[in-house]
Parts: structure tokens; sequence; C-alpha cells
């Protein structure tokens, strides 16, 4: 690999991560695709791109964490449930038709993505002046500011919620080898009511936990080649940073509309490609 490829994927690997910060993903929705075009082959393209979530999506989460963003008694149950049936799903994929499948998952990204899009559009029509004077306006200051921060969720979801939904996830991304927090935060937000930055937050903690047997899993069947990973973790984790300073920062309705229109394209991406290999 030459040296100039080498800064690619570490490049690749930065972007990745910031998407993954920024998103609660996995970030291999870019990377699989960067590093095919840099020489990997398909299967080294899959492969390769599952040690940079671990630590891409521990980096993150720290940071989530060290703001008190992440639920974890939402995160920890998706996670595990998640994991293991992504197993399941791997097992299964070869005898399901996944390109079914990934057109739903495209559909529920799309309705997921344009419903934030439309709440972003309401939201300034929303906001009204207080008719208590600079009291009032100062509380719903201080309010605006909580649910900005992510701790507007306040009502816990059920364990049956929380435990359909990283089942659903984990089966799913084992199946259609997809990140797990492609279908979580969609899930969280639209589901469970989650406000998007706890959500992103969550996400991050159940996808590092998903990507272990994966990891494992990859690695037994030798699909990982390690010139590809460990630059792809170099530019992940602090890219992971950068994300998560992003959406820490960013204002709730201003997230909305950026993961609005990332899942939205993402759906047209996923769903065009299905359509084209029917």
């Amino acid at each position: 690999m030459s040296f100039v490829v080498l800064l690619a994927v570490v490049a690749v690997g930065f972007a990745s991560g910031v998407l993954s910060g920024m998103f609660g993903v996995g970030g291999a929705v870019l990377t699989t695709p960067g590093i095919r075009v840099l020489g990997a082959t398909p299967i080294e393209s899959v492969g390769s791109t599952i040690p940079a979530i671990l630590p891409g999506a521990l980096s993150g989460a720290w940071r989530y964490t060290r703001e008190r963003m992440v639920d974890w008694s939402v995160a920890l149950p998706s996670g595990v449930l998640g994991a293991g049936f992504a197993v399941v799903g791997a097992e299964l994929s070869d005898h399901v038709n996944g390109h079914y499948l990934m057109l739903l998952t495209a559909a529920m990204l799309l309705a997921n993505g344009l419903s934030n899009v439309r709440s972003h559009a309401r939201a300034p029509q929303k906001v009204s002046v207080p008719v208590g004077g600079p009291a009032d306006a100062e509380g719903a200051e201080v309010h605006e500011h909580a649910h900005a921060a992510g701790h507007g969720h306040s009502r816990k979801p059920s364990a049956l919620a929380v435990a359909s939904i990283g089942a659903a996830a984990g089966l799913l991304a084992g199946l259609l080898g997809v990140g797990g927090g492609v279908l979580l935060v969609p899930a969280y937000t639209g589901l469970l009511r989650m406000p998007p930055k706890r959500a992103v937050a969550t996400s991050l903690v159940a996808v590092a936990i998903f990507s272990v047997p994966a990891m494992l899993t990859h690695t037994l069947l030798g699909h990982i080649n390690w010139a590809y990973a460990l630059p792809l973790v170099v530019g992940v984790v602090p890219g992971a940073q950068v994300g998560a300073k992003v959406t820490i920062q960013s204002s709730e309705s201003r997230l909305r509309l950026l993961m609005g229109l990332f899942f939205t394209l993402l759906a047209l991406v996923y769903g065009a490609g299905e359509l084209m290999s029917l």
C-alpha cells in the first residue's frame, strides 16, 4: 500500500468517525465503499471496516458519557440483545431475501428522515413569546437548553419496547450486514420518543456492543485486511470526537434537520441500490 493510499484510508476513517459521532451509526456506510475504491476486495471492504466500529463508537460514547447523555437503561439491553440477534441474523442471511428487507429498511429510514425534516420546519412556528415577562422568558430558555442537551427525555420506556428494538435492530443488522445504529437511532427517536442527542449517545453504546461478535466472526473467517483496518482505526477515533462535539454544540432543531437529511439521503442510496439489483 502506498503512502498516499494510506493517508486516504485514514481520511476515510476520520470522515466515518465524524458520521458515527454525529448520528450514532457505525460508519460502515462510508468506510465500506471508501476502502473498496482504494483497492480492497469486496470481502475485505466488508470485514476490514468492522475493527474500526468498536473504537469509533467507544470514542463517541465516552464523549457523550461525560455530558451524561447516555440512557444506560436502554443502551445496555439494546446492545446485548442486539448482539445476540445479530449472530442469529447472520446465520439466517443465506435463507432470507435480503433485497426486500433492505427496501423495507430504506422505507423506514426515509420516513424517519422526512419526519425529522418536517419537525425542524415546524419548530419555529411552535416558539411563542412568553406572556409573563422576563421571568417566563428565562424559564423558557432554561427549558430549551435542557431539552437541547438531551435531558428532555424523562419518561422511561418499557422493558418490552427496549428489548424489541434491540432484538429487531440486531436481527436486521445481521441479516443485511448494516450497522445497528442506522436502525437504532430512528427507532429511539420515533418509537421511544427520545430527544435526538440522547438517541445518538445511547445508540453508540449499543453499536459498540453490536460490533464485538461481528469483529470476532470476521476475524475467524479471515475477512479482515489489517493494512486497511488499522489506518481506519487511526482516523475514526478522533473523527468520532469531532462528530460528538458538533452534535453536543448543535441545537435540538438543527440536529433534527441534519439527522433528517442524513437518513433521507441514506434511504435513497440504499433503496436505489436495491431496486437496481432486483
